[in-house]
């Protein structure tokens, strides 16, 4: 039976549901709704960092698995589906997007974030109606997300050992299903229940009714809000969508004499208004004014962070606005400012008791954590953010912009920018840590490289490469390979760890002096920085150096072959522009440059963040 109208208006339609999840199923099927199964094969590999707030990826998420289905029923199906449905639920707390567990020890992990907290569960939903013309596939896709609040009771050891024990959290999002054991954990609910489970039943039905039921003349001259679900006699009086007009029903709303008195001319000016009321109602523009302020919201984080913010209250209890003022020496006013917008951006928690970090900003933010981002942060506030104040002028000329930063003109790029004091070396040494030390075990573990004894890390810079390297494969050793100056500050990035001994420092220019002997040369987010020049020339020489069978290992952050999708990469390709010579390239691109310099066999690995790898062998000539 079909409780809802609006969900008999799919009834004739082949809908389906780009989801193996069975509780989407069962909210689905409950309410009546007839569809096939056909789950995604989309690899949910999407940047988070990328996204500007978790429903954002949700979304994209949802959308692309239904696209996914969409695309494979139209190419393998004699018949195109008209509807269909995608989804993608997750838990976030403290700015962390919580996934599936990997093992008991990560659902404890994330089960102990949970306890005693209240966290957010946002479904992402997309809905994709299809047609196909000339055997192309056309789609229009409706999207939106719902986010409900849940706190979680305060978990001893034994209650959430026991609950890891039961099964249950290893295939859920954060950890828990709120519909099964897991509703043993929760306090409260904010919101809409069925969301957390897995399916905003609510909002999909008002979702269909602006789909299918757009608003009629007379509910906009009265100002009707359709952010509800309408009656059942309202659905009794509309046509069927599929049978009629694409106008709006009209119906007779007045009295006769009241029309008479009305007149032409009065009847013609509400159907005016009425028409220009619709035209000056499209979407509203969320996404394009959160990208509009977007650089804003990056000064503050960029702020807080040279203002040293998170270190002040990392590991600490929750403090004031006006007593983190009078430590870094600022307004109070101007800081309580600050620390609201950072709290908004999920940076900060914010109580009664004041401030504090959340998670994120404790492992990534505060300056002392081993992942910490702050030197990267400082680089981007110090000098890319000014660079880019002269994106128009690097568009217009093809070139960068250090010349017109520093007043004069840039000779050696990285001499005159980057390394003209010992304080701009360092700040961008640091940057180049924070990356790299980030992406190291995925570099160093996305291929088997044990049949390397040696390894010459090519503008390794810090070492933090060569370390992981050299953890990962005790057997081999490991030359860190940069200029002068850089060997000599290096030593401020070295703690002391049992791998020490594998790893040596050398300095040289390598454009001209001679490169370290190694089985595995490895480029480390050198090649994206030169023009097409410069890096034939460092293949050249790298290849040289190169026995037959030797490995080059590089790591890079790949456009994909049309130059699109990667909104990361392609942004980083902008950033070339304005700061270097260089530029992001294709897996097709490298792998041209790779055999062109005899470098056969390539192996091209998307290490699931910001980077990715790719593997080559030198073949005899």
């Amino acid at each position: 039976m079909v409780l809802c109208p609006v969900i008999g208006k799919l009834l004739h339609k082949r809908v389906v549901l780009a989801s193996a999840s069975p509780r989407r199923q069962e909210i689905l099927s409950n309410a009546g709704l007839r569809f096939e199964v056909v789950p995604s094969k989309f690899k949910e590999k999407l940047d988070k960092a990328s996204f500007a707030t978790p429903y954002g990826y949700a979304m994209e998420t949802a959308k692309q698995k239904a696209l996914e289905v969409a695309n494979r029923m139209h190419q393998k199906d004699l018949r195109t589906p008209d509807v269909v449905i995608g989804a993608d639920t997750i838990v976030t707390v403290g700015g962390l997007i919580l996934e599936k567990p990997v093992d008991k020890q990560d659902a404890y992990r994330m089960l102990s974030r949970l306890s005693g907290r209240e966290h957010s569960v946002f479904t992402g939903v997309a809905i994709v109606h299809c047609s196909s013309k000339e055997h192309q596939l056309d789609t229009r896709v409706s999207e939106f997300y719902e986010e409900t609040k849940v706190k979680f009771s305060e978990l001893s050891e034994e209650l959430l050992w026991e609950y890891i024990h039961s099964g249950e959290p290893m295939d859920k999002a954060g950890g828990y299903g709120i519909q099964a054991l897991g509703g043993m954990l929760v306090e409260s609910v904010h919101g809409d229940f069925l969301n957390v489970v897995g399916f905003p039943l609510n909002h999909f039905c008002k979702q269909l009714v602006k789909l299918y039921y757009p608003p009629r003349p007379e509910d906009l001259r009265r100002r009707v809000k359709h952010n509800s679900i309408p009656a059942v006699d309202t659905f009794e009086d509309l046509s069927d969508v599929e049978g009629s007009s694409s106008e709006p029903a009209q119906r007779d709303t007045g009295s006769c004499d009241e029309k008479a008195q009305a007149g032409e001319a009065g009847q013609a000016a509400a159907e005016a208004e009425c028409h220009r009321t619709q035209e000056t109602l499209p979407p509203f523009p969320t996404r394009l004014l959160e990208l509009i302020d977007g650089f804003m919201l990056s000064k503050a984080l960029f702020t807080a962070c040279k203002l040293k913010v998170f270190d002040l209250l990392k590991d600490e209890a929750p403090q004031k606005a006006a007593d983190i003022a009078s430590k870094v020496d600022t307004s109070a006013c101007g800081m309580e400012r600050l620390l609201n917008i950072c709290a908004a951006m999920g940076l900060l928690e914010k109580t009664e008791q004041g401030y504090s970090n959340t998670e994120t900003a404790n492992l990534y933010l505060a300056s002392d954590g081993e992942y910490s981002l702050h030197g990267i942060i400082m680089h981007k506030n110090d000098l890319t953010w000014n660079l880019f104040t002269y994106l128009e002028f690097a568009i217009r000329e093809g070139t960068h912009q250090h010349h017109r930063l520093l007043g004069k003109k840039v000779e050696d790029l990285f001499q005159d920018a980057y390394y003209q004091s010992p304080e701009t070396r360092l700040r961008f040494m640091w940057a180049m840590h924070s990356m790299v030390k980030l992406t190291a075990c995925q570099v160093a573990t996305a291929f088997d490289l044990s049949r390397f004894s040696s390894a010459c890390d090519v503008g390794g810079c810090t070492g933090a490469l060569a370390r992981k390297l050299a953890r990962e494969y005790p057997r081999m050793q490991v030359t860190v390979f940069d200029l002068p100056d850089i060997i000599e500050l290096a030593a401020h990035f070295q703690p002391a760890r049992p791998q020490a001994a594998q790893i040596h420092f050398a300095a040289g220019d390598f454009f001209r002096d001679p490169l370290p002997s190694a089985e595995l040369y490895v480029l480390c987010r050198i090649l994206h920085d030169w023009p097409d020049d410069k890096v034939h020339k460092l293949l050249s020489r790298v290849a040289e150096s190169c026995k037959p069978g030797a490995g080059l290992l590089l790591v890079e952050m790949l456009l994909d072959e049309e130059k699109r999708v990667a909104q990361r990469a392609l942004m980083q390709s902008l950033n070339m522009l304005v700061q270097t010579e260089g530029r992001e390239r294709s897996p097709g691109e490298y792998q041209c440059l790779l055999e062109l310099h005899g470098f056969h066999q390539v192996q091209v690995v998307h290490l699931g963040g910001v980077l990715d790898a790719i593997l080559a062998t030198k073949v005899a000539p």
